[in-house]
Parts: C-alpha cells; sequence; structure tokens
C-alpha cells in the first residue's frame, strides 16, 4: 500500500477524506490519483486538468522527490511509498 498526504486545506473541499488514513494500491502516481478519485469523486479533476496533466499549483512528491512526469504521471510507487499532494495556495 501506498500512504497519501494531502495539504490541509484539500479536506475543506474533500470532507469524506478528512480523518481518514490515506493508503492505496497503485504503481504510478496516475493510479494513486485514481483511487483517491474513488473515494473522493471530483478531486482527481480539482488536482488535473482535462488533459490528465497536473494544475500548475500541484505539487506531487514520492518521499522528498519531485516526480518528473507532470504530463502523463507515469512516475512509479512501490508499496511503503509516501506520497504527498501539495497545492499551492495564491492570494492578496
Amino acid at each position: 500500500m501506498v500512504q497519501v498526504q494531502l495539504t490541509r486545506h484539500l479536506f475543506a473541499f474533500f470532507p469524506q477524506l478528512d480523518g481518514l488514513t490515506l493508503e492505496v494500491e497503485a504503481a504510478d502516481v496516475a493510479g494513486v490519483l485514481r483511487a483517491l478519485e474513488a473515494r473522493a469523486p471530483g478531486i482527481g479533476f480539482y488536482l488535473c486538468d482535462e488533459r490528465g496533466r497536473l494544475r500548475p499549483h500541484v505539487n506531487v512528491f514520492i518521499g522528498n522527490t519531485l516526480i518528473r512526469d507532470r504530463r502523463h504521471l507515469s512516475d512509479p510507487v512501490t508499496a511503503g511509498d509516501k506520497v504527498s499532494i501539495l497545492q499551492a495556495l495564491s492570494g492578496g
């Protein structure tokens, strides 16, 4: 299982994930996002555009390493990995 950590403010939009230990079965980052989408419909489009690419304000890390493939999300994950999904905040 891959452990997923989300930026805290994402729970405001997807409260069904709040308080859960997020662990998913996946072989790559795309699989992680598909598994999250199954639990919280709409989160996939919130994080990715209509082509399936990560939105510019979203970063995904596997451990401490920023993923390389923002287009196809093909970076591999293995059991025991921690995937962090971070959304930048902006405003004035």
